[in-house]
Parts: C-alpha cells; structure tokens; sequence
C-alpha cells in the first residue's frame, strides 16, 4: 500500500512538474484605444483610480498579473476569468458599443456591485485593494447611474 501511495505521488509530482511548461497567454497591451471607458468618459480621479483597481485587470486588455500568474493550474483560472470578464465587458472597447448596450452594461455594473458580485469573490480574496468600501461602491454606483442617466 505504501509503494502505490508513492508512486501516485511520484506521478503526481512530475505531471505538476510538467504543466509548468504548458504556458498561457498574456493579456497586455501597452496600447490605450480610443474607445476606452476612462478615456471617452473622463471620471473623477477616485472613480478612475475605483475602476483601474477593482474592475481593469479582468475588464480589459491590460492586466497587471500577480507573482503567482506563471504557476500552473492557477494561470490557466486566471486566463479563463480573464477571457470571461473581457467576453463580458471590455472596458477598452467602452465606446465600440451602441447607447443601448451601454445602458445595459452601466445597469449591470451597478447591480454587480449592489449584490457584491463583482468584484469576485477569488480576486477580492487575493486583491485586498479591490475591496469597495460601502461609501466606494456608492461612488461608483452613483457614477453609473448618472453616466447611464446622461445616455441618449
């Protein structure tokens, strides 16, 4: 029993060892398009600063990667958060969109951060910075409805 116990351990070990050299693909871009949420809307310097923290990394085409983004299993999570955040809001392609969808998205973010469902949960974990306090979310929540309530 002992022998099977190592050599599952064994095969453990060098199948880790081995994702290792499985990489994933970055997302950065040292380029700010045109289209841009901050660059098209201009928010105050705290919404700004809210947003880049808590929302960017997973929203855009820029993400600064923590230390632990090179160890396999957890780049693939991230890559795979990452491709489900941009798929659902690109926060670089903001001014691609038409006025209905971004009413829909500023509805959506507004809730999200009502029902405190995003950021997530994992990155709020590892991100401590990208906690909104109550009065933080109230910024950001008041920010949208107004940029929402601005839309034609």
């Amino acid at each position: 029993m002992k022998r099977i116990l190592k050599i599952i351990a064994l095969v453990l070990f060098v199948a880790f060892v081995g994702i290792q050299f499985v990489s994933t693909k970055q997302n950065q871009s040292n380029v700010i398009p045109k289209t841009d949420f901050l660059l098209v809307n201009n928010p105050p310097k705290n919404i700004k600063k809210l947003l880049q923290v808590s929302c960017y990394d997973c929203h855009s085409n820029n993400t600064e990667y923590p230390w632990y983004n090179k160890i396999q299993p957890i780049a693939w999570i991230l890559e795979d958060h990452i491709k489900e955040g941009k798929a659902e809001l690109n926060f670089n392609e903001w001014d691609s969109f038409s006025s209905r969808r971004k009413k829909s998205k500023l509805k959506s973010i507004v809730n999200q951060i009502k029902d405190d469902d995003m950021p997530l949960l994992s990155y709020r974990l590892v991100h401590q910075d990208a906690i909104l306090s109550k009065s933080e979310k109230e910024l950001v929540i008041g920010y949208m409805k107004q940029l929402k309530d601005s839309l034609k």
